[in-house]
């Protein structure tokens, strides 16, 4: 059995059973696109932006962790800022220490967050790439133990818990939008519906990763860029969740950075909800228009991230 095939239902419940005591069971709203000035249609948002550590990355990083063996010299992850800030708030429930690697472009929000937790920050490197490599050799060096952002069963069956969610919570989406850099929120929803319902990738035009990887048959290199490029834009998908994002994502989708800006600012004037750039993109999708629902369909947009200081309110 190759590794993805082993990312099922049966394996994400049995994830979701692990993790369940530590994570948040986050909100959907419920809301008419055309109160954001779209056409009507009926949008379920579930709100992975109010998770722990503020993004979905919280499930991967305690399903990486909870039950495996973890040295003295602790855990280490290379992140655009989301998996690096989940995975030192899990270490730090678990009372393991923690070593995060961000590229350059890591946003401050993130990287306040990252060490508000306790965790060592290391910065260098222009991409994720960079962090990854720079995390591998302190991995080997160190012996402490690596948990990949995407590329590990663990994290897919983590992420997998939020379509568990998901078809609980909100039964009436027939379609999911959802955001994409390294695919493993998308691979582990995806093998949760097994085709049940559509699954839409969403990624920006200028880190289109998972499409680059559909329409070569395989995960290649692709620009990393943009506004979303600390959380959408690593240089390729994951190998693990390719053949699951082949055989069962329906359609991928490109946005602009603008239309991602407008859809930040849309979730927020209109609902009140603060995204970051990558966990607005999903949403972008649907308000610009590069999604049409049907007539009648009910379309689940993930939110999935809000570590950004859109909206600031100074103590001092």
């Amino acid at each position: 059995m190759t590794v993805a095939a082993s990312i099922d239902r049966d394996a994400i419940r049995q994830t979701e059973a692990l993790i369940r005591p530590h994570i948040r069971r986050t909100p959907v709203l419920r809301c008419d696109l055309a109160d954001f000035g779209g056409a009507p249609c009926a949008v379920a948002l579930k709100l992975e932006c109010h998770q722990h550590s503020g993004s979905f990355k919280a499930r991967g990083a305690l399903a990486a962790l909870i039950g495996h063996p973890v040295p003295q010299a602790g855990v280490v992850a290379a992140s655009g800022g989301n998996h690096g800030a989940a995975v030192a708030w899990a270490a730090g429930r678990l009372g393991h220490p923690a070593t995060i690697f961000v590229p350059e472009v890591v946003s401050p929000a993130k990287a306040r967050r990252i060490e508000s937790y306790g965790a060592r920050l290391v910065v260098g490197g222009a991409r994720y790439a960079d962090a990854l490599a720079a995390s591998e050799a302190f991995a080997a060096e160190t012996g402490a133990r690596p948990i990949h952002a995407f590329d590990q069963a663990e994290t897919l069956l983590g992420q997998g818990t939020l379509g568990l969610e998901i078809a609980q919570d909100a039964p009436e989406a027939e379609t999911l939008l959802v955001a994409v850099g390294g695919g493993g929120l998308i691979g582990g929803i995806a093998a949760w519906f097994a085709g049940e319902r559509r699954v839409v990738a969403v990624e920006p035009e200028t880190a289109p990763t998972l499409h680059a990887a559909l329409a070569a048959g395989q995960p290649v290199d692709a620009p990393a860029g943009g506004i979303a490029a600390d959380s959408l834009a690593p240089r390729q998908v994951g190998r693990i969740m390719f053949p699951i994002a082949r055989a069962l994502v329906a359609e991928s989708l490109l946005v602009t950075d603008d239309e991602i800006r407008r859809a930040q600012a849309a979730l927020w004037e209109t609902a009140r909800v603060v995204a970051e750039p990558g966990g607005a993109a999903a949403f972008a999708a649907i308000l610009s228009g590069r999604y049409r629902p049907r007539a009648g369909e009910t379309v689940c947009v993930l939110i999935c991230g809000a570590n950004t200081d859109a909206v600031r309110i100074d103590l001092d």
